[in-house]
């Protein structure tokens, strides 16, 4: 059968580290929820159900965690899966809706061309086996915001199968015990999106906004590698990475374009699978991390108290930091799967089974979409590395943070300071202020540049390291001054020449005599620096006791040990 017409639509760019404690196996808890005694019901995945629970032996764990997630990412593209309405986030309500998202009669459904690309590309960055034959799939369920009821998705045969996704950890305390981990992507699926009820409980009414109804997305099903919230949140931060640096998606939380389902069970090392419960709709990481702890705990609680765990759904209530109930999977729901008859087969090829002749527009061609894959997150973070000089732990920093791996490359092209001192000044000082202010990088008042001018004064010595640091507090201002222009303003230019330095620091000596302290040495010599304008100077050939003879104040005329130090603002000045 003949490849499904593909219609052209244009499109609209973090690895992460985690520090985990949890292991895979979990010890008995405080009680953190009620227990329920409901009849147990049967997993709808290949688990074998948890019998009983059983003490364990002498010297093993107790319990362990099996965690797996589907995640729904949505496709970055113009317009929806099967139709050419426009996608756009906050639009008034049903005011992007077609004729085909509406499911009026006779419609029917031309699929996107831009979504197919997306969906080989991003099976290609997670390792996965691009079928060339994949099918399409009506899921029949009766929701409101379903006008058609079903859905249009991929069960038989997805478009990109057994794939993998790797994730770094940390698994003690230093920075420097890291691991990498990976999780088995199961499959990769094209579908589409549902509408949206919007429940009024002052009217007791619910809205149904059908913009969102027919957007593509990507399903993609990790197998149940993972064995608590942090390892699940590290692996969907690695995937939004990913995501937004091939383009596929934007892969924004906040805006709902990347959704989470946990899957979730505990047993006893060596005995089958738990029953699992599903966590859905988590729309942040730090949630995913949250709920998934949550109901593991909760579950260990069930099974010491006598309880069973039922095969149920459940939504993470983020005000209580809890799990609730919200449908039992006791009855399991018959999809009556069937084939879409108003899409044939989806035909993907190569450079080497191209059919002669064919149209460009018309097919996809799976090699010439691996030559257009972007740098993936953890080569950036390995070029990184091995260019700069960094720690892994400053790589990922700079990837995590939207915006700030552009920022430092664009201040290392226009500054000469070495790449160690530029790293130091984006992730301590820029990003301190960033997080001071909640700001995201793309609305910082400080600019590449001028931070560049900034590590060139400080590069060549014209200022000193505390100076600088007050020039980008008068730069964070946003007064529109470089940073050159502040200094001279400021005066914090370093003095070069030693009498005009020894003077400053003589009389500001003498006009701050409460800054002025006595700490332990072994005759060495006074030095001093003052407001920062200089580096340490040697004041007198004299031994302290010597010094209120030379010249110096007399506040310091019977020291109780051998030398001087002075200090002002922020520096220690002692030689």
């Amino acid at each position: 059968m003949a490849a499904p017409m593909l219609r052209w639509c244009c499109s609209g760019r973090r690895f992460a580290f985690a520090r985990v404690g949890c292991g895979s196996c979990h010890r008995r808890g405080p009680p953190t929820g009620s227990t329920s005694n409901g009849k147990r019901g049967q997993s709808s995945v290949a688990q074998q159900p948890h019998i009983t629970a059983q003490k364990p032996r002498k010297g093993e764990p107790e319990w362990a965690a099996v965690v797996g997630l589907e995640i729904h990412a949505q496709i970055a593209s113009n317009s929806k899966l099967f139709s050419g309405s426009q996608v756009c986030f906050a639009a008034p309500p049903n005011s992007l809706v077609s004729f085909f998202d509406a499911s009026l009669p006779g419609t029917l459904p031309v699929l996107n061309r831009r979504c197919v690309e997306a969906a080989v590309m991003t099976g290609l960055a997670l390792d996965c086996h691009i079928n060339r034959k994949s099918l399409f799939d009506r899921k029949h369920y009766f929701y409101a915001d379903l006008p058609a009821g079903y859905q249009i998705t991929q069960q038989r045969l997805p478009i990109a199968v057994n794939g993998s996704l790797a994730y770094s950890v940390y698994v003690g305390r230093k920075p420097s015990q890291m691991v990498t981990r990976t999780v088995r992507v199961k499959q990769i699926q094209l579908e589409q999106d549902s509408g949206k009820s919007l429940h009024d409980d002052l009217r007791s009414q619910t809205l149904i906004d059908l913009n969102r109804a027919g957007i593509g997305l990507l399903e993609l099903v990790l197998e149940p590698d993972m064995s608590c919230g942090e390892e699940a949140a590290t692996a969907v931060r690695e995937l939004q990475l990913i995501l937004q640096a091939l383009g596929t998606s934007q892969a924004n939380m906040a805006e709902g374009q990347l959704r989470v389902d946990a899957n979730i069970s505990v047993h006893r090392p060596g005995e089958p699978l738990g029953i699992r419960t599903e966590v859905k709709n988590l729309n942040s990481a730090r949630f995913l991390a949250k709920a998934i702890d949550y109901e593991i705990q909760r579950q260990i609680n069930e099974l010491e108290n006598g309880g069973e765990i039922l095969n149920e759904t459940r939504s993470f209530d983020f005000k209580l930091g809890c799990t609730v109930p919200m449908r039992d999977k006791e009855g399991k729901q018959d999809y009556r799967f069937m084939p879409e008859p108003n899409l044939p087969p989806l035909l993907l090829y190569d450079s080497g089974s191209l059919p002669s002749g064919a149209d460009p527009q018309q097919v996809i061609n799976i090699d010439q979409l691996r030559e257009r894959l972007p740098e993936l997150p953890r080569v950036t973070r390995q070029r990184l590395v091995q260019q700069y000089g960094m720690l892994p732990e400053h790589s990922c920093v700079l990837l995590n943070e939207v915006g700030l791996l552009e920022f430092f490359q664009n201040v290392i092209k226009e500054t000469r300071a070495e790449p160690k001192k530029v790293t130091s000044w984006v992730l301590n000082t820029f990003l301190g202020f960033l997080k001071q202010q909640n700001l995201a990088v793309s609305e910082s008042p400080v600019t590449p540049s001028a931070l560049a001018e900034l590590l060139d004064l400080l590069d060549r010595k014209a200022i000193s390291a505390p100076a600088a640091k007050q020039v980008f507090e008068e730069l964070w201002r946003n007064e529109g001054k470089t940073p050159a222009q502040i200094v001279a303003e400021k005066k914090l230019e370093l003095l070069q020449d030693p009498e005009a330095l020894e003077q400053l620091c003589r009389s500001t000596l003498e006009a701050h005599p409460d800054v002025v302290r006595i700490p332990a040495g072994r005759g060495r010599h006074a030095g001093a620096v003052a407001l920062g304008r200089g580096p340490p100077l040697l004041l007198s050939p004299y031994s302290p006791a010597e010094l209120p003879d030379n010249g110096w104040p007399g506040f310091i005329r019977d020291p109780p040990v051998n030398f001087v130090s002075f200090q002002l603002k922020s520096r220690d000045a002692i030689r």
